[in-house]
């Protein structure tokens, strides 16, 4: 089904589906695990299979850094706020 149980999410050898294990963590890393889990698993029209499992790891990539981002913002703000 491809809205409510894409093949890409339920591909892994494990049976589990991706949403299982995304939703127990907060947005960012649960698109991480997202996009790692479909790695090499999409398939995409007109776009080799190889630069779908880039695109999908550079996503990876970018919401990885995005909450170390996040992470560290808080952490000055603490630190911040320990000063005042």
């Amino acid at each position: 089904e491809k809205v409510n149980h894409p093949k890409h999410y339920n591909s892994h050898p494990s049976g589990i589906e991706c949403i299982e294990i995304a939703r127990h963590y907060c947005f960012s890393i649960g698109n991480v695990f997202k996009y790692i889990w479909r790695a090499g698993l999409k398939k995409e029209l007109g776009t080799e299979d190889i630069d779908k499992e880039i695109e999908d790891l550079e996503k990876a990539s970018w919401y990885l850094n995005d909450r170390i981002s996040e992470l560290k913002a808080i952490k000055l703000k603490q630190f911040e706020s320990l000063k005042s």
